[in-house]
């Protein structure tokens, strides 16, 4: 086909599409789409499940795999060309989503189905019959008149601006350097030094290019001994896409509308707030059970945090001879404290973690316990970087994944899982397996002396890398057949990061480490000495991490729990958040401070009234990973219960039974204390 975003009969053509293909693609997708619609909700097609799907699904999937190619370009390799394109084409898209949501007449029909063919379903399909019929609801399909068409014009208002914000966090990140001397990077690691003066000497500068990406952002805070350049990055960093930059990049404006908008919402589905719409299809009952659990965990952790704060202040007194601690000074105290109490820094550990060896032994882990095998596999790509690799189990294909590991201009920050397609006993042919996309930011390969050495993570980029592919498996390991509830597809927002957090604990596993190491230089792998003393400083300062985690997930609640946010401008979004640092905070950042405008998990990252999630999922995955450390970190059963009980369940039941089928009685808090330290 001439336009490769029509041909979805295999992998995405990555290679070929190109901006000017993106809009004559949805056009044709979105008639195909409105045209499945008229059939499905016509007298021509029963009110029988399966008949819906082989209409209905198979061009909603068609025009889905389609703008998900299209997105996910969006947000890996950014050029004004492709961003306009995308910014024309999703208005469109965003209105026959809503509308099929909201279709009156196929709400009709699946109601039919519900009365009449339910019970004849298997249980994955009654569960996923059961979340359309929710979702219908939720989707304002029994708003009437001019209410549905005001729920319509949020939806698209909604997309419009999520957009705005993901591309004003994305520019104010690329857009702003600093050009700094030699001297100036007294401390910093020099593999940093290597690619800051590699990305000078792109431009034809000397010295060294300083910007805010992780990879570059991250070691200056920790290592840097100029305080100045320190406060200097900070600044730039926490006051990206506010009033401190260019207004047309300022994200003040777009939260209050975000927030405005999401409260509408809510009361014309008749719902008090946005987090109780939020909450339907999570695990937590209401807004009241998700801010007792925050403020409980909170309680939990402050003597631990307040003990952190204080050593912390003490050390950097007494060492560093900072009377005063400052919020650009934290990581750097921080790992000079780290450094003094267990004799190791990440720099030193960092060399042992090379890329090659980090993947090997990961791929060690999910086939050891897993039962497959994953091999070097082949498909077009977007940047010469990306690999692609398939999961097989004996002889059969099980799933895929694209894995693009390297920080670059034009690449949204941060890591993240995201869908190429899901698994689906497609209604005219054989099933289809799945396939991931798998995206970090690490620093790329440099070279040393006119040699390139491979890509070195830290132990966080390793936890990180952990962290996603646990999304990626359940993803690609699941083994339900219909497409709403296999694999992530119907899994509660706040137990979807359950097989994430399972997997990295594997990362402070000696059997696991030493596997994966391998010293740049030496090619020697890591001292177990060296592993103790990582693991002696694993809870290091966990309590102070805890409230930091707290803190952004009561915020989120707050800010979208009803009418007392009006009127909903930046002032009273910064007055909130000053009120939660207030009560949950030890640490209180600069009166500058504007994280919130670069909060893209809540305004632009689906985890809107949901960002607790990833504390109440802890729970879950500490218990999990207890079963482990109960029978054998490497033993086959306990990973093929977990994997049939956990990952191949997939969405097609409710998330608590599938741990209860694998544990065998609810969750307990009590792993997760023990985990961090925090236990009595």
């Amino acid at each position: 086909m001439s336009n490769p975003l029509l041909d979805t009969s295999a992998l995405p053509r990555f290679g070929e599409i190109l901006p000017e293909h993106v809009s004559p693609a949805v056009d044709t997708l979105l008639t195909e789409a409105n045209a499945a619609l008229e059939r499905a909700t016509g007298p021509g097609v029963a009110a029988d499940y399966d008949a819906l799907s082989a209409v209905l699904d198979v061009a909603t999937e068609r025009l889905g795999r389609a703008w998900g190619a299209v997105s996910h370009l969006n947000a890996v390799a950014d050029t004004p060309e492709l961003r306009a394109a995308y910014t024309e084409a999703l208005p469109r898209v965003t209105e026959f989503y809503t509308k099929l949501g909201a279709d009156e007449r196929l709400y009709a029909k699946y109601k039919a189905v519900a009365g009449g063919q339910a019970q004849a379903l298997n249980a994955a399909r009654r569960k996923a019959l059961s979340n359309a019929m929710r979702d219908f609801v939720l989707s304002g399909a029994e708003l009437q008149g001019a209410a549905k068409e005001r729920f319509a014009a949020i939806q698209a208002r909604q997309a419009e601006l999520g957009q705005a914000f993901s591309e004003h966090v994305l520019d104010a990140t690329d857009q702003w350097s600093y050009l700094a001397g030699e001297a100036e990077l007294a401390g910093v690691p020099d593999d940093v030094k290597v690619a800051t003066r590699a990305a000078a000497q792109a431009e034809g500068q000397a010295g060294h290019k300083l910007g805010l990406h992780m990879p570059v952002y991250l070691p200056v805070l920790q290592y840097a001994q100029d305080r100045g350049l320190r406060e200097h990055l900070y600044r730039a960093h926490v006051t990206r896409a506010s009033e401190a930059g260019p207004a047309e990049r300022d994200n003040s404006a777009v939260m209050s509308e975000i927030l405005a908008l999401r409260q509408e919402e809510a009361e014309l589905l008749g719902y008090r707030s946005f987090a109780e719409v939020s909450l339907v299809a999570k695990m937590a009952d209401s807004p009241q059970q998700v801010q007792g659990f925050l403020r409980d965990l909170a309680v939990r952790a402050r003597p631990h945090a307040e003990r952190d704060l204080a050593e912390l202040r003490d050390f950097a007194r007494a060492e560093l001879g900072l009377a005063e601690l400052q919020a650009w000074d934290m990581a750097y105290a921080s790992e000079r404290l780290k450094e003094a109490r267990y004799a190791f820094s990440d720099t030193e550990v960092k060399q042992y973690f090379t890329e090659p060896k980090v993947l090997a032994g990961l791929f060690r882990i999910i086939e050891t316990l897993f039962e497959v095998a994953i091999r070097p596999d082949s498909a077009p790509v977007w940047n010469e970087h990306v690999r692609f690799f398939r999961i097989e189990r004996g002889t059969r294909l099980v799933g895929q994944f694209y894995l693009d590991l390297y920080a670059r201009p034009g690449k949204r920050p941060g890591a993240w899982m995201d869908d190429v397609r899901g698994r689906w006993a497609r209604p005219e042919g054989p099933v289809q397996t799945p396939v991931a996309h798998l995206v970090c930011n690490f620093a790329a390969p440099v070279a040393v002396k006119g040699k390139e050495r491979p890509a070195l993570l830290s132990h966080d980029d390793v936890t990180t890398l952990f962290h996603e592919f646990g999304h990626g498996l359940q993803h690609m390991l699941t083994q339900v057949d219909d497409i709403g509830v296999a694999g992530i597809s119907g899994v509660e927002w706040d137990a979807v990061e359950l097989p994430s957090q399972f997997m990295e604990n594997f990362c402070w596993e000696w059997e696991v480490v030493r596997h994966m190491t391998a010293h740049v230089d030496s090619g020697e792998p890591l001292p177990r000495a060296l592993f103790d003393k990582m693991l002696a400083a694993k809870n290091f300062q966990s309590g102070l991490q805890t409230l930091r985690q707290v803190e952004f997930s009561l915020f989120d609640m707050l800010i979208h729990d009803g009418p007392a946010m009006a009127p909903y401008g930046a002032d009273r979004i910064q007055q909130v958040l000053g009120d939660v640092r207030r009560e949950i905070a030890v640490v209180v950042p600069p009166a500058f401070n504007r994280f919130q405008h670069s909060f893209s998990h809540i305004f632009s990252g689906g985890y809107a009234a949901g960002y607790y999630s990833y504390k109440w999922a802890e729970v879950l995955s500490a218990d999990a990973y207890a079963a482990f450390e109960e029978e054998g970190v490497f033993n086959p059963a306990v990973g093929r219960r977990y994997r049939e009980a956990i990952l191949e369940a997939g969405g097609s039941r409710p998330a608590m039974e599938s741990f209860k089928a694998f544990r065998g009685r609810e969750p307990r808090i009590d792993a997760l204390l023990r985990h961090q330290g925090m236990a009595d």
